[in-house]
Parts: C-alpha cells; structure tokens; sequence
C-alpha cells in the first residue's frame, strides 16, 4: 500500500492526515499517540514510512529502542541509530527474535559500517527512584541527544513518546519488527546491556548474570532467595523487595525489625 492509496482510503484518511501536519515539533502530537490506533499499527507493516517522511522534509531519521525494563538487576539500556539511505544491513530483526551470535554479528556489522549510533543508561539506583517507565525514557532521550548528526525525526518503538525532545517522534508498537533502524536500535541497546550483565557476572559469580542477564527466571529467583540482593539489584522490584525484607532490610535500604518468632522455653 502506497501513501497515496492510503490516503484514498476512508477508513485510514486520519492517519495520514495526521503525519502530514509535520511542520513543526508539535508533530506526531503527544497527547494523540499514532500507536494508540490498533488499525494504524497493522498498516504501518504496508507503508513506506521513510519515503513519506522524506517527503514531507525529513530526511535524518533516528530509530530508537530500550532493552533491560523487565530484569530484576542491572540497567535499562537504550539505543539510537540512524541508517543511511545508502546503507542496507541484510538480518536485522527484532532483537527478541535473533540469537545472540546473530545479534552479536550484527552489532559487529553497525560498528564497523561506522553508522550515528548513541546509547543511554540508566542504572538500577536511578530505576528505583524514578520508575522504570521513566527511566527507559530518560535513557531514550539520552541516546537521541547523544546522536551526531542531530535527526530530525525519531521514530520510538512501543507506546510512548520521549518527553522534552525537541523534534518530530512516532512512537510504534511493535516497530522493533517494522523499521529497520528501529530494528538496530533494539539490536544495539540488547547486546550493550548484555555485556554489562556479563560483567557483572564476574563481580558477582554467585549470581548468574551472564545466562539470564537480571530477568526474573526461576534460577535467578532460586540465587535471590539464597544469597539475597546485590547492590545492582532493583530494590522497588517486587522479588528484590522482598528479598530485602527477609534479610531486615525495606526497599529505601533502612534496617527494619525481624519479623521472626522468638521462642523462649
């Protein structure tokens, strides 16, 4: 489907009508996120985003994913990288869908093409503070602001916009399996904060960070129970809180009363 059969189009006329009003950072509005749409978001899979983008004056694009929002331990890590028109990169997926020697290999082909690639962390003491929406979107932004060239459109994968970002966005569900930069960008931020867990691996070998890199597995929570929480862990994380409070310590680090039973014979 082309952008002008799209447009012919009754039932999706709304969507275009709302990415051509892309003339100032305004765009792409806030407060009516196209990736609401269920229906535009099964478009998307048929249009030629960067064709219609570039027609419209956009021609840096930026895509934009985080990888880490669900482990129990470590960063959320977040990736931007814009492809050039030139530049086809044959394999990208979404990361989830890839092995880790595919991802790996296609991290090595992204640095060595030397393409704009920015990353943002955030660490697991800022997570606790902020929430860990807020922090995959501050980690966002990072990546985004770190980008040289600047893009002028970025588009993010999942629900939600970047906040305080001073151009054009788009936020796609599911646009980690629709977008090529989007693709790479989840590829970069995956395999970064992976080999941040392996290294943390080390630090703490009584933690196998390494195979399940933070994420709530059954072994993780098996080694969470007997050894308790590292200072990487997520300490508003239910698990880890929980963990804490067997070991008399609350999610804000005090030491709290033991809840055990004194018997006296």
């Amino acid at each position: 489907m082309t952008f002008a059969s799209l447009a012919e189009n009754k039932q999706t006329n709304h969507l275009t009508n709302r990415l051509t009003n892309m003339n100032s950072h305004t765009t792409l509005r806030r407060r009516e996120k196209v990736s609401r749409d269920k229906a535009v978001q099964e478009m998307m899979k048929d249009i030629k985003i960067d064709e219609f983008l570039e027609s419209h004056g956009y021609k840096t694009v930026t895509g934009v994913d985080e990888a880490g929002r669900g482990p129990l331990a470590g960063p959320v890590v977040a990736a931007a990288v814009i492809i050039p028109d030139n530049v086809t990169i044959d394999g990208l997926d979404d990361s989830k869908k890839l092995s880790a020697e595919m991802r790996e290999a296609l991290f090595t082909e992204i640095a060595e093409r030397e393409l704009p690639v920015s990353i943002g962390i955030i660490d697991n003491k800022t997570i606790d503070q902020l929430n860990i929406l807020r922090a995959s979107l501050m980690a966002m932004r990072r990546s985004v602001c770190g980008l040289k060239p600047k893009p002028q459109c970025c588009l993010v994968d999942g629900s939600f916009e970047i906040p305080n970002l001073s151009m054009a966005q788009m936020s796609i569900v599911g646009g980690d399996s629709l977008h090529p930069a989007i693709m790479a960008a989840s590829i970069v931020a995956k395999v970064t904060r992976d080999r941040i867990m392996r290294q943390y691996d080390e630090i703490y070998p009584q933690f196998s960070f390494a195979e399940h890199v933070g994420y709530p597995t059954e072994k993780h929570l098996k080694e969470l129970k007997k050894h308790g929480p590292t200072s990487i862990h997520r300490r508003s994380f239910k698990p880890v809180a929980e963990a804490l409070e067997r070991v008399g310590v609350c999610a804000t680090g005090k030491i709290v009363l033991s809840r055990t039973t004194l018997v006296t014979n």
